[in-house]
């Protein structure tokens, strides 16, 4: 099975705090795979690596089969990512179908495309009837899903999701991991407090406790014992 992340070593410094130490990742292709573990453990950092928003210290990585280290390879797998981040940063100003167009436009798709998966995407995320209404305007759990929604966009391989749940309704939850499980090849990062753990663990086949900068070996579904934070 091919491998959609793997990293070697992969390491953080900022000034002389470590946030990330030596992290080894092996994540396959098709698989729900999480992060877990509390505020301050190095997973955000070490999401933002993998998405190319953050320059490792040391180590290597690479996404769907590319080295990220080439600055030509890192920029096409950037074109086959979604990645929904903490702080959903939409634009206020403008509408749903404004925003996704204008994402759309980012990923370089043709007009026509971008018009039908914005159609597409708002109708499956319950936002059809709201696309006129400026993003200001939302909720949190409407815009956790437009969110979703230019993720999925470019139909990407492979789907970064940052705390997907938090502050979202039943409903919206179902939603999103309904959706989510239609990406093709993907790896997932949940960064879940307690109340999400019963969620975490239907979704993800894999699942790595990070502490400190340090993440303990991965676990796995399939008859393997439930999780813990890991703690020292």
């Amino acid at each position: 099975m091919n491998v959609a992340i793997e990293t070697s070593t992969l390491t953080r410094d900022f000034g002389k705090f470590r946030a990330v130490n030596e992290l080894n990742l092996h994540v396959e292709s098709g698989r729900f795979y999480g992060f877990l573990g509390p505020n301050g453990a190095g997973k955000s950092t070490t999401i933002k690596m993998l998405t190319g928003l953050l320059a490792p210290t040391s180590g290597a990585m690479r996404i769907l089969g590319e080295d990220t280290g080439d600055p030509r390879r890192a920029l096409e797998v950037k074109r086959r990512i979604g990645v929904v981040p903490e702080n959903l940063a939409l634009f206020d100003n403008l509408t749903a179908r404004e925003f996704l167009t204008f994402i759309g436009r980012m990923y370089l798709l043709p007009r026509d495309t971008v018009r039908e998966r914005c159609t597409e995407l708002l109708t499956m995320m319950d936002l059809a009837h709201e696309e006129k209404k400026l993003t200001l305007e939302f909720s949190h759990g409407m815009k956790k899903k437009l969110a979703l929604a230019a993720a999925l966009i470019p139909n990407p391989d492979l789907l970064f999701l940052d705390e997907p749940f938090e502050g979202v309704d039943a409903v919206a939850s179902r939603c999103c991991a309904t959706r989510s499980s239609n990406v093709s090849a993907a790896a997932r990062r949940f960064s879940s407090p307690r109340t999400c753990w019963k969620s975490l663990r239907k979704l993800c086949f894999g699942r790595r406790h990070h502490r400190a900068g340090k993440a303990r070996p991965p676990r796995h579904n399939g008859g393997a014992a439930p999780g813990r934070f890991a703690r020292r």
